[in-house]
């Protein structure tokens, strides 16, 4: 496995990987890799000859410099990861060779990046956008690989794959959450909890989980409602929000009936820091998806 820290350097090297005709699959990371970004990189490896895993703690999607400053960075870990996964390559720049001057781009895409996260996180959609479309430029992937954890996020993409016209060029590929044998979902950020606080992180999804079966014979609202008060009545989680929304526009719905393809969002602080989580579920499916 090669490890770059050059746009260039990287550049030559796919050059040459694309002249032989083999594909190539990008997997984005922020670092401090898990078992969900494990399972990310496995898929591209299956899918594709060649695998990039980025490992760039871009600093333009933080709207909290505090909350940018406290993120793990662990990049020998991270590329012992990505060898024991199969990867080809890991390109970690520094933020001077990913931004040499400032990215003054702005992407917009509503609804998908000004509601939920994009409503309580101004600007951070903008600047996964600015990393995520600089990525793309510089390694020209055929497949990239995201976590349906972060499933705003997934729907943000889509939309500026389209915007720059890559939605041709690179096929967005979406794989499940992997979460631990008690229901957490793998996150960079759990391991910033104190034993107390994973030891009740765990609710948020038993919450979300038990709510699917409550749905079949309540309200959107009554279901919304009971999420919040199961996992506010433990001590040490908040809900910050609670969506029950259309997934493919993720505006609100009121009734089951409004859409065919219905998913619950949420963001949990947990703990004194706090530490914020985010997980879904979903409600309805599409059809296309029931019947693979």
């Amino acid at each position: 496995m090669k490890v770059f820290t050059s746009i260039v350097d990287l550049q030559n090297e796919l050059f040459q990987v694309r002249h032989e005709g083999k594909k190539i699959g990008l997997v984005p990371t922020m670092g401090a890799l898990h078992e969900g970004h494990a399972s990310l990189i496995r898929q591209s490896v299956k899918d594709n000859e060649a695998t990039v895993v980025s490992v760039f703690l871009n600093p333009t999607q933080f709207n909290d410099k505090n909350d940018l400053e406290r993120y793990p960075r662990t990049l020998d870990a991270d590329c012992k990861l990505c060898e024991e996964c199969g990867a080809q390559y890991v390109f970690a720049p520094s933020v001077e060779e990913m931004y040499p001057t400032p990215d003054t781009r702005h992407f917009e895409f509503p609804p998908q990046s000004t509601v939920m996260e994009g409503a309580k996180r101004p600007g951070h959609f903008n600047g996964v956008c600015q990393v995520v479309s600089r990525l793309f430029y510089i390694v020209k992937p055929d497949h990239a690989y995201f976590g349906e954890k972060d499933w705003q996020q997934i729907a943000v993409v889509k939309r500026l794959v389209s915007y720059i016209g890559y939605d041709r060029k690179t096929q967005i590929v979406e794989c499940p959450i992997i979460r631990d044998a008690d229901g957490l979902a793998k996150s960079s950020r759990n391991t910033r909890l104190t034993p107390d606080e994973r030891a009740i992180a765990p609710r948020i999804f038993e919450a979300l989980k038990q709510s699917v079966d409550y749905a079949k014979n309540h309200s959107v609202k009554e279901t919304h409602d009971k999420v919040v008060a199961d996992i506010n009545a433990t001590e040490g989680l908040e809900v910050e929000y609670f969506e029950i929304v259309d997934g493919n526009t993720l505006l609100d719905v009121d009734n089951w009936d409004d859409s065919d393809y219905v998913v619950g969002c949420i963001t949990v602080y947990c703990g004194k820091t706090p530490i914020r989580l985010i997980d879904h579920i979903r409600y309805k499916s599409p059809k296309k998806d029931i019947e693979k």
